[in-house]
This record gives structure tokens, C-alpha cells and sequence, in this order.
């Protein structure tokens, strides 16, 4: 049983899981919407939203956290001084979930992540 377990492993080692939510937050930072399962989906919230909150601060620690995340400077930039100054009276839910279909191939869920 996996109650009150605290995350989704997704099926993928810790390195792999690290690296799917690195490159989901990435995209998400880039295009504002991106679809993908609805696991993936709820799991990048949590990541993503920790980010956010890390990146309001709007300070040069701010950017050093954030690309300790992401490992991407484009992507650093653009949350740390566009993103979250948005997001400043704000106490958390950055972020919308909204279900969409059923994969063809596999019949998972699927989701839209967005940026509110």
C-alpha cells in the first residue's frame, strides 16, 4: 500500500524521474501549456509550483536555486524575471490541470498543464 507515500515514481528510476520532470518543467517554462498523462501531469504541478514559489524572491540565490533545478539558463531567465514577478501576491496555484482524452495507442489519460 502507498498511503500518504508522498509522490509518483512513474515507473522510471530516480535519475530518470529527475530528468522527466527537469525537461516537463522546461517545456512548460518555454511554451505556458503543455499536454502530457495525467500522472506526469500532477506530479510536475507539485515540482513546478516549488519552483515558482522559489523564483519569486526575484534575487541572485533565487536564480542559483532554480538552476540547480533546471540546468537551463534560457529557462531561468525567463521564470525567474517574467514568470514569477506574476505570481507575487500569490499564495501557491501557479499552475491548471485539465483533462482532455484518452491516448489512443495505450488508453492513458491525458492533460493539459498550464500556467494560470
Amino acid at each position: 500500500m502507498r498511503h500518504k507515500h508522498g509522490y509518483r515514481k512513474l515507473g522510471r528510476t530516480s535519475s530518470h524521474r529527475k530528468a522527466l520532470l527537469k525537461n516537463l518543467s522546461i517545456a512548460l517554462i518555454e511554451n505556458g501549456r503543455i499536454e502530457t498523462t495525467l500522472p506526469k501531469a500532477k506530479e510536475l504541478r507539485s515540482y513546478i509550483e516549488k519552483l515558482i514559489t522559489k523564483a519569486s524572491a526575484g534575487d541572485f540565490n533565487a536564480h542559483r536555486a532554480v538552476f540547480a533545478s533546471l540546468q537551463d539558463k534560457e529557462s531561468t531567465k525567463k521564470l525567474v524575471e517574467e514568470i514569477a514577478p506574476e505570481y507575487k501576491d500569490r499564495n501557491g496555484g501557479y499552475t491548471r490541470i485539465i483533462r482532455t482524452r484518452n491516448r489512443r495507442g495505450d488508453a492513458a489519460a491525458m492533460a493539459f498543464i498550464e500556467l494560470v
